[in-house]
């Protein structure tokens, strides 16, 4: 199973027939951006709050994460007809030449100021049919629009997964030039612990006590541990982007914890000198690459 990015776009377009033959046409689209949880916008024509339910519904069960909006355009020119309102103008028409009779007025009633009388002309929309045909068309088509947007999340989604196996490349290379380092550290650090701790105590004390004490200290000062935690994030980062899904949040902790070791091992190895500062380097490199991989993961379902 592929991972999903949370963007993309879809649009489907269709026509439908009322019971007179009438054509409608409308257009759906849906577009989606990451987001922390799945937020649903619609932007649906009045009189639809059903079919409105009934599409949030199908959304949050065919959807985990992102900003979704999902909007529905109609081409009206096909359903309206124009006519007039008869017994309106024929009252206009009435009243002007009652008032022109019984004021003895000349003129003539104007055809195109009638009409620009308000409620004089009218749409025939047959609305609620044709709502109701509308409102079945589109719940057929919202299935092939989420097919086609999550195959557009899915390519994106493999995209995503072929920069994250890069940045996961990159922190294996790292934690092995540190774990190469290790031995060489740990020494230099017992020796220079021991010299700075004999010039502060002086001859007269116990050295084998003294160096029992370096040991301990060296051992809390080693960074095996993190080194092994970073091996086995980095394999369990790579076992869920093959096993794909929803695993977005999994990979977005997983990140923190590798940036928690990457944080200990700088800890425990600044000041040592010599060759320590390459492991600054390959630790500062890991932070890099684990923020980098934090920003990729942002767009993951």
């Amino acid at each position: 199973m592929p991972i999903y990015s949370m963007t993309g776009f879809a649009r489907v377009q269709a026509r439908v027939q009322n019971r007179d033959q009438d054509q409608l046409s409308y257009t759906l689209t849906i577009k989606s951006v990451n987001h922390r949880f799945l937020d649903v916008q619609l932007r649906l024509p009045s009189g639809l709050d059903a079919l409105e339910m009934e599409l949030r519904k199908t959304l949050k069960d065919s959807l985990v994460r992102g900003h979704v909006d999902l909007a529905l355009s109609i081409d009206r020119s096909s359903q309206q007809k124009a006519g007039y309102n008869r017994e309106l103008v024929a009252g206009y028409v009435a009243a002007f030449s009652a008032a022109r009779d019984e004021f003895g007025l000349g003129g003539e009633p104007d055809l195109n100021t009638i009409l620009h009388l308000p409620g004089a002309l009218q749409t025939d929309n047959r609305g609620d049919e044709d709502l109701t045909v509308l409102a079945e068309s589109v719940l057929q088509q919202i299935g092939p629009l989420l097919e086609a947007l999550k195959i557009m999340r899915a390519r994106e989604g493999e995209a995503l997964a072929a920069i994250l196996h890069g940045t996961l490349d990159r922190l294996t290379e790292a934690t092995g030039g540190v774990a190469e380092l290790r031995p060489e550290i740990e020494q230099r650090y017992q020796e220079r612990l021991t010299q700075r701790l004999l010039a502060a105590t002086g001859p007269e004390f116990n050295r084998q006590r003294l160096l029992e004490e370096v040991a301990v200290l060296v051992e809390r000062s080693d960074i095996a541990e993190e080194l092994t935690r970073m091996h086995a994030h980095i394999g369990h980062f790579r076992e869920l982007l093959a096993a794909g899904g929803e695993v977005g949040k999994k990979l977005d902790f997983l990140l923190q914890e590798m940036n928690r070791e990457a944080n200990t091992l700088l800890s425990k190895t600044g000041g040592v000198g010599g060759r320590g500062t390459r492991i600054t380097e390959l630790g500062l490199a890991m932070k890099a690459e684990i923020e980098k991989a934090r920003e990729q993961i942002q767009n993951v379902e």
